[in-house]
């Protein structure tokens, strides 16, 4: 599982290189990962924002301890799983289109960014747009949950945000954070490589370093849980590519700061509204990795990330995210699964994009594809 020189998958032309007790893992992993986040996501959409005194009132001493109701149902999902989601299309889009030479994945992840700002416009699924390929045409994902002003400015039109001209360089929310969770799972890929691509598209819509420097280290935290590191092993990675990014500290300071407080006590809410009370990515981000490490199981761990004043959303999906890369699908509590939006969506994408990461050659190739895998994952237009 290593990578060419351009950070696509060497056994992209050479054949299958899993073998099966690997793939499984790997899927294991990829389905924990993404069910992990929504679960989060589903979990903290109903208190995101108040106060912990606030939670308290309306749900008791312990806040919030099961999924309770949020835009008119249990397990109910945000724009953070929607845009999770279609950052999964995308990266399958960007192997399927390889085959044509043309090779850029922070484009197909802007298009599959677009897919979504679609879906936050319009009434249902357009059946005209003959490149939306599945996932844009799932009814469920046209609700309206709450999109931040910045991510429907940023995908607002069709010109991507680049390093050189970011979208809204001065927005420093964990949104872009959230959605680069996936990218963590492209294994083939060399770390350095994951935490570059996680960069360019967060800047598609967050523009400030902190953000796009989040992004880019949380996408390296899970490529090494997602690879069998240890959470630890995990943020000493990305604390070492940071390193070498201009404007890093604020986003390294963070990181060590939940380290540190690993070691300080009985974990609670004060601790995790110290690390990520101020909302921004790199303090989410922060809170969450705190939150993954002092876990004793999924279910403790997700709720110490949605029982404070900071972002409880973004806080939940990072957490879930992180233990589900770290423990696989079936650490998560089968309750909560049980009534999670979306779920047969989210296992159907996640065994798709652990079938094209393991099995890509035995689907397309430049001589010939599988027409089914086509339907699901156009190619579209080069460029």
């Amino acid at each position: 599982m290593r990578t060419d020189g351009t950070g696509g998958l060497v056994g992209a032309t050479a054949g299958p290189v899993w073998g099966r007790a690997e793939q499984q893992d790997f899927r294991g992993r990829v389905r924990g990962t993404l069910l992990g986040a929504a679960i989060g996501d589903a979990l903290g959409a109903p208190v995101d924002l108040l106060g912990i005194e606030e939670i308290r009132q309306t749900h008791g001493p312990e806040g919030v301890v099961d999924l309770v109701p949020a835009h008119g149902r249990r397990g109910a999902v945000t724009h953070l799983t929607q845009l999770t989601l279609f950052t999964v299309d995308g990266l399958i889009r960007a192997q399927v289109r390889r085959d044509t030479g043309a090779w850029h994945p922070p484009t197909d992840l802007h298009r599959a960014y677009l897919r979504w700002a679609a879906t936050q416009r319009d009434w249902g699924p357009d059946l005209r747009r003959k490149d939306d390929g599945w996932l844009a045409r799932e009814e469920w994902l046209y609700a309206r949950r709450d999109p931040t002003r910045t991510l429907l400015l940023g995908l607002g039109d069709e010109v991507m945000g680049t390093l050189d001209s970011p979208k809204s360089p001065g927005a420093a929310g964990p949104e872009a954070v959230a959605r680069s969770v996936p990218i963590g799972l492209l294994v083939g890929w060399e770390p350095h490589l994951v935490a570059q691509l996680a960069v360019e598209c967060a800047v598609q819509t967050h523009g400030h370093p902190t953000a796009y420097l989040s992004a880019g280290a949380c996408a390296v935290i899970v490529h090494a849980l997602a690879c069998g590191d240890s959470l630890d092993g995990a943020v000493q990675r990305a604390l070492a590519l940071l390193a070498a990014r201009p404007g890093h500290e604020p986003v390294s300071e963070a990181l060590q700061r939940a380290l540190g407080a690993v070691r300080q006590g009985l974990p609670g809410p004060a601790r995790v509204e110290e690390l990520a009370g101020a909302g921004t990515a790199e303090a989410v981000l922060s809170g969450a990795v705190y939150c993954a490490f002092v876990a004793e199981d999924v279910r403790h761990g997700l709720r110490l990330a949605v029982n404070h004043g900071a972002p409880s959303g973004a806080a939940g999906a990072l957490t879930g995210g992180l233990l589900g890369a770290l423990h696989g699908e079936t650490a998560l509590p089968p309750a909560w699964l049980a009534e999670l939006e979306g779920r047969p969506t989210i296992l159907e994408l996640a065994d798709d994009f652990a079938m094209e990461m393991t099995q890509g050659p035995a689907l397309h190739g430049p001589a010939g594809a599988s027409p089914g895998w086509m339907a699901r994952y156009p190619r579209g237009l080069p460029g």
